[in-house]
């Protein structure tokens, strides 16, 4: 497994560098795995990324690294602690370090004799190839930069990293894999071909990072794919576009990040009291207010279980992800379907703007519930006693009867009521949903041990760097090591959870936020009491050698 950083200020194409590297080396076969690191700033700052690829998909990123692209000087001095004994750097010709693995290239003085200055990244991509045993040919090159850049720029670029290729002598040995013709794909990407695979129609969002990535490809992607793609005045509209547009028998989904999603909570209730099947994406960045919002965190996971006021059944599901990501979003819109609620999706910035490859999934796998049919010698009542609690459902339009919705509360023709009766059998119908919800639960991802003495509990995005940690520890140290991984997060799923820990001599919940929200729903659902708890909200993810060395310092 190789680890390479590129960074650089904002403005000199960290991003398109990466993004160039990333799929020659996917290309060659490899397993890719990149996160990104930025400032919330158009110009200047210090931008990075972490690329890691080999035999297999990497897991996560790590802190050590084999080479180093550095854009600037400022990478250089953040960075160079962290390079192996045998790494390297490709820095410009007038870096100052004295550092022996240092390799000057005038890359800038080799793109300006190409024609033009600004292709000197690329320089830097042909040499990091070269360096690490990968081949480059100018024509998959030429394919490549095509995705990324103008078609008169490709040329002049697909030189430039000849010329870099051509400047360095191999250093490492060449890895490959059977990974060349898997996809590469964003959080934000993978999700929204879950979502296309379940047969999204109606998109609607106001830009907010780091769910904006969800709204731009979708946007890209609407000629293709046919659906609508709305950019909203506000997030309330957003919502209650989606709910509109989902009562009028379209698949909608909407997203956002938690100050949005804050303005949603309103409309949220409306779904629910209206059981208007619907979508919700909360892509988490540090709060509260604007926080940090290019920043990665887990601390809304309290918040959307129990936004809006009263009571309602909803389901969230925690993306633990790339390829999870597509198949949650794809579950989530049969599960809004089936039982008529709200379905929240939580990702973060961390898997939203990270990249890995995953094999090509399968859409003809995905569940696609279209609306029940109605029994022909029964009056058409929208909100009908059932004993599941799930009413029979019409779009407006069916002759079949008259598609109601209201937000007071209502009769099971949708007519509005104030009767204690009334009132008590709606909230027994629309809660009793749950006891069905909870035999559709999906278990949290078992790592590790099956008899483990410490067990790790984490959700969401934790999921890589968790594997990674239990793999570390279960190497050096004596005892035996596991990790629950939740997706589905409200309703709990308890069963896997108390067969492991009733042995276990140590439970240590492990969480991108301040107070430990997982560890505080276990304790309120079930009644175990974490041991201890490995918290992070500087904004920045948790490697899993972090995470091992946290539980070595707890003393586990």
């Amino acid at each position: 497994m190789y680890n390479l950083l590129i960074g650089g200020a904002a403005g000199q194409g960290v991003d398109t560098v990466t993004g160039v590297l990333e799929r020659l080396i996917k290309c060659a076969g490899c397993g890719v795995f990149t996160m990104r690191d930025l400032m919330s700033r158009i110009r200047g700052g210090h931008n990075f990324s972490r690329l890691r690829f080999g035999q297999e998909v990497p897991l996560s990123h790590t802190e050590h690294l084999d080479g180093i692209i550095a854009l600037n000087e400022e990478t250089l001095t953040i960075h160079l602690k962290d390079l192996q004994g045998e790494g390297f750097v490709i820095a410009d010709s007038g870096a100052t370090s004295d550092d022996p693995r240092v390799i000057r290239l005038d890359s800038a003085g080799i793109a300006k004799s190409l024609g033009n200055a600004r292709a000197s990244g690329s320089v830097a991509v042909g040499a990091a190839l070269k360096l690490f045993g990968i081949p480059l040919h100018s024509d998959l090159a030429g394919k490549i930069f095509a995705q990324t850049l103008r078609e008169e720029l490709v040329d002049v670029n697909v030189k430039a990293a000849m010329a870099g290729y051509a400047a360095v002598k191999q250093k490492f040995l060449p890895l490959t894999g059977g990974h060349a013709q898997d996809m590469l794909l964003s959080g934000a990407q993978a999700l929204s071909l879950g979502a296309l695979a379940a047969g999204l129609q109606f998109y609607t969002a106001y830009p907010m990072s780091p769910s904006t990535s969800i709204l731009e490809f979708l946007a890209q992607t609407a000629k293709k794919t046919g659906i609508a793609v709305e950019q909203a005045e506000d997030e309330i509209a957003a919502i209650n576009m989606a709910i509109g547009a989902s009562f009028a028998g379209a698949r909608a989904m909407t997203g956002t990040s938690g100050g949005g999603f804050s303005l949603m909570v309103e409309a949220l209730g409306l779904s629910g009291i209206a059981e208007v099947p619907l979508v919700v994406v909360d892509a988490q960045r540090p709060g509260p207010a604007t926080g940090l919002p290019t920043r990665t965190e887990q601390s809304d996971l309290r918040f959307v279980i129990s936004a809006s006021q009263g009571e309602f059944p909803r389901m969230v599901i925690a993306l633990r992800g790339h390829q999870d990501a597509y198949e949650q979003a794809a579950r989530a819109f049969y599960l809004a379907e089936k039982y008529q609620i709200p379905v929240i999706l939580l990702t973060d910035q961390f898997l939203q703007d990270s990249t890995a490859t995953i094999p090509l999934p399968d859409p003809f796998n995905v569940r696609i519930l279209e609306p029940g049919d109605i029994p022909e010698k029964e009056e058409y009542a929208r909100y009908r006693f059932t004993d599941s609690g799930i009413s029979p459902r019409i779009i407006p339009g069916d002759h079949r009867g008259f598609a109601s919705a209201d937000s007071d509360e209502h009769d099971q023709h949708g007519h509005i009521i104030e009767d204690a009766r009334t009132r008590v059998m709606m909230m027994d119908k629309r809660m009793g949903k749950l006891d069905l919800l909870r035999k559709e639960l999906q278990e949290p991802e078992h790592i590790g041990s099956n008899d483990p003495e410490v067990l790790l509990l984490g959700w969401g995005s934790m999921s890589g760097p968790l594997k990674e940690a239990v793999s570390l520890l279960s190497r050096e140290e004596e005892k035996r090591f596991a990790a629950l991984v939740f997706g589905d997060v409200w309703p709990l799923p308890q069963q896997r959870l108390m067969k492991l820990a009733a042995n276990a001599k140590a439970l240590i919940n492990v969480e991108q936020n301040y107070t430990g929200q997982l560890g505080g729903l276990i304790r309120e659902r079930t009644g175990l009491q974490m041991n201890a708890s490995i918290l992070n909200y500087d904004g920045r993810q948790l490697s899993g050698a972090q995470i091992a060395d946290r539980v070595k310092r707890e003393g586990y």
